[in-house]
């Protein structure tokens, strides 16, 4: 009592709720991963469509547009690919000989090669861009890429030293970035968000974040970047139940827009490990895994697979803690179940006994009406036939009785050619089929219904139909004699005056044609009712 009491409070507490909170969210999180087959799809239906725009255009200004919309496509969905169409984008342009789409081109490929944590490939190509040269959209675009490989670069060597040094260099790109772009633009929002918080100026950070998300027509992989750095403040602030929700929201914004290169599942695996959901840690983690994987993310690949180890070390020390205590409650539970077992044994020893005498009482009892309905069903049949055959045999008699008179009067009077008339005018065809006729008459009385339920036995097209004079014909009169107990094939041939072989013959046929089983149609004949 005192546990049920104690699991009682347990589950009212405070905290309980929080856990509830945290459950629901990463339920839904849950579900939309489960989809996350249906969101690709998409994907590659839309991937599909501008490959096809791509191979329909003809002009290189038109492909070189059609490679944009498939790298930005590609981006955040596969490196390979999306790096592929980067080097398309510069051979186009070389064609064209456009300085300007050569350096978008650049910078197209400067971007794929960070978000691959290729950071010297970047450097190089940033390097051979000149700022001032650019259009102000694209130097907008330049310094964007330039600030984040500075903050990815400060991420990436963690150093008391270099550290600072590239977090200051990305601060004054940020500032140009922003300077670039308009006021309520989603890049000066997220960058200047995104460099607060850098500055640990978390007000502020809060401040843009907020306006970011307020902007209309964010896509999916915009809306997880946010909730995502969202996610990141409130890990610093230590308030985990809102990191842990944001970091989920971005991680289903990755999963339904198929953005691969996301670090939301790898943050909120490392949190919820933090934590100690050890559990839900592990099932994120690999989610990430899989994302870096399928995106080909050097850089992300290894942060992943720093991490996954300590994870699974501690999913594997809980699961053996829980097996330990596993075992222990057993053994409580044993002992409680044991005991229990040693104070209700005779009761219910008792009780299996008299449910057992029950059982054998009411088998006798189902057994005894069995062979009593059999023994009137016998009785019945018995007697019908019983007083049958004393009329026939009578009947038999007084012909035979008449034949001797006949015969001996012949005999007196030596015509012995009028014997041989009498004997021949006996008709034996015509005495069976009255032999017949009596019995199918009898038989019907008891079973009035049994045409009726054989038939019941076939396809409407297979189903016996009498001529106007018959009862019964031979089909029927094999299995009413199998009715009414004769089921030996050899007993019925001698009764109905065929070979073995033909009755044999018959019965198959007619079992062949039933909907029947062949090895129940006989039981379903002696279920016939009298």
């Amino acid at each position: 009592m005192k546990w049920i009491l104690f699991s009682i409070i347990i589950l009212w507490s405070p905290a309980s709720i929080a856990q509830s909170g945290k459950d629901s969210i990463l339920r839904q999180l849950d579900e939309t991963i489960r989809l996350t087959r249906d969101f690709d799809n998409s994907k590659y239906a839309q991937l599909q469509s501008l490959k096809q725009q791509l191979a329909a255009a003809q002009s290189p200004a038109s492909q070189y547009d059609a490679c944009i919309k498939l790298y930005n496509e590609y981006k955040s969905f596969n490196y390979d690919t999306a790096f592929s169409y980067a080097l398309q984008l510069k051979k186009i342009a070389a064609i064209m000989n456009d300085p300007q789409r050569a350096g978008y081109a650049d910078i197209k490929l400067g971007f794929i090669l960070l978000s691959s944590g290729m950071f010297r490939e970047t450097a190089a190509v940033l390097d051979s861009l000149h700022a001032p040269a650019l259009p102000d959209t694209m130097r907008a675009e330049y310094y964007v890429l330039i600030r984040r490989y500075y903050y990815d670069l400060a991420d990436y060597v963690n150093d008391w030293y270099y550290s600072p040094q590239y977090l200051r260099q990305a601060s004054i790109y940020t500032d140009s970035a922003a300077a670039c772009c308009p006021e309520n633009h989603f890049e000066r929002l997220s960058c200047l968000g995104y460099k607060y918080f850098k500055e640990n100026r978390l007000d502020s950070a809060l401040h843009y974040l907020h306006r970011t998300m307020a902007l209309p027509n964010l896509s999916w992989h915009q809306q997880a970047m946010i909730k995502a750095n969202l996610g990141s403040i409130y890990v610093f602030r230590k308030q985990y139940d809102s990191a842990i929700a944001m970091l989920a929201q971005s991680a289903m914004a990755d999963t339904r827009g198929s953005v691969k290169e996301t670090t939301a599942a790898f943050n909120l695996a490392s949190l919820l490990f933090q934590t100690g959901d050890i559990k839900n840690a592990s099932r994120y983690i690999e989610r990430a895994v899989q994302d870096a994987t399928f995106y080909g993310a050097r850089q992300r690949k290894v942060q992943v697979s720093a991490i996954l180890p300590m994870i699974e070390g501690e999913r594997y020390n809980a699961v053996e803690n829980e097996k330990n205590r596993l075992v222990v409650y057993s053994a409580i539970a044993t002992f409680l179940v044991l005991a229990l077992i040693l104070l209700t044994f005779i009761i219910f020893k008792q009780i299996r006994r008299l449910k057992a005498a029950k059982e054998i009482i009411t088998q006798a009892h189902r057994r005894q009406q069995e062979i009593n309905e059999k023994l009137i069903e016998s009785n019945r049949i018995k007697e019908e036939y019983i007083g049958y055959c004393f009329h026939i045999a009578s009947a038999y008699i007084e012909k035979i009785e008449k034949l001797k008179h006949q015969v001996e009067t012949k005999l007196a009077d030596h015509k012995h050619g009028d014997i041989r008339y009498i004997v021949n005018n006996i008709n034996i065809k015509q005495e069976r089929e009255e032999l017949f006729h009596n019995f199918d008459r009898i038989f019907l009385r008891i079973f009035p219904n049994f045409v009726a339920e054989f038939n019941s036995f076939f396809r409407e097209e297979d189903q016996i139909r009498l001529k106007d004079n018959e009862l019964l014909n031979t089909d029927l009169r094999i299995y009413a004699l199998i009715r009414i107990g004769i089921s030996e094939n050899e007993k019925i041939a001698r009764i109905l005056e065929y070979s073995v072989n033909t009755i044999y013959a018959y019965k198959t046929r007619i079992r062949n044609k039933s909907i029947v089983p062949n090895d129940e149609f006989e039981d379903r004949i002696l279920q016939i009712k009298i």
